[in-house]
């Protein structure tokens, strides 16, 4: 570091263009910025002060299409009070399944 007045130490300056290339290594590193800042030997405020400056931060990723595959419908298992487990598809109404369950419940003693 460079010495300032009375010998303190001063930060480095960095251009716009070192910036702009320590970003640019950091994006294609795939290390995560604090990997990244320890390996470089720089302190990982800089980098998110650099892209508040640069105007980095604002620029969002276009957003892409995941495809996801669903598992088959699995049953859905409810465990009444009583014990009597109901073993229902998903996709099953809430209001059926109450008044399976109420039925149920009135027919087993406590």
């Amino acid at each position: 570091m460079a010495k300032g007045p009375a010998g303190r130490k001063r930060a480095r300056r960095w251009t716009r263009e070192e910036a702009r290339a320590a970003l640019s290594e950091l994006k294609s590193s795939g290390l995560t910025l604090a990997a990244f800042a320890r390996s470089a030997g720089i302190h990982p405020q800089r980098f998110h002060t650099w892209r508040q400056r640069l105007g980095e931060d604002r620029v969002a990723a276009a957003p892409v299409f995941v495809e996801v595959h669903r598992r088959a419908l699995e049953p859905i298992e409810v465990v009444l009070r009583s014990g009597v487990v109901l073993r229902v598809s998903e996709t099953v109404d809430v209001g059926v399944l109450r008044r399976i369950a109420d039925a149920l419940s009135d027919e087993l003693p406590c």
